[in-house]
């Protein structure tokens, strides 16, 4: 018994001059560019607040063990849990970016951060994004 099998392929250039096949007309949908270091950055310190909370972790430099950074990095990345639910929200879910630099950087969100005002917060975070559009 045999069993033949016919598709259309499509042989598409690959890393260092390797063909790849692909079926044709069946490209999966993938999203153009990358999620923001900022959107990753706001997303690891819910995670690491959760573990904290959660009792998986006793404290910072248990965190900071884990990572492989310092306990000061782990700090920075942890007071981004300080800015206002909206802000935060904002951050995660950020456009992708396409190509360059991100347009907005943890440092500048720092500041933000170190205010306890949500209200405050959100004036700084609507300049922010504003200096941003005009560029």
């Amino acid at each position: 018994m045999s069993l033949t099998i016919t598709r259309q392929v499509q042989f598409n250039g690959g890393a260092r001059g390797r063909k790849r096949i692909e079926e044709a007309g069946l490209r999966p949908d993938v999203p153009v560019g990358r999620v923001p270091r900022i959107s990753r950055l706001m997303a690891l310190a819910i995670r690491m607040d959760r573990l904290i909370r959660g009792g998986h972790v006793s404290d910072y430099a248990e965190l900071a063990r884990m990572g492989h950074v310092s306990r000061a990095r782990v700090t920075q990345i942890m007071n981004l849990n300080f800015l206002a639910p909206d802000i935060q929200e904002d951050l995660l879910f950020l456009p992708r970016v396409e190509r360059g630099r991100d347009p907005i950087r943890e440092h500048a969100i720092r500041p933000i951060a170190a205010t306890s005002d949500w209200r405050k917060q959100r004036r700084m975070w609507a300049a922010l994004r504003g200096a941003i559009r005009r560029q």
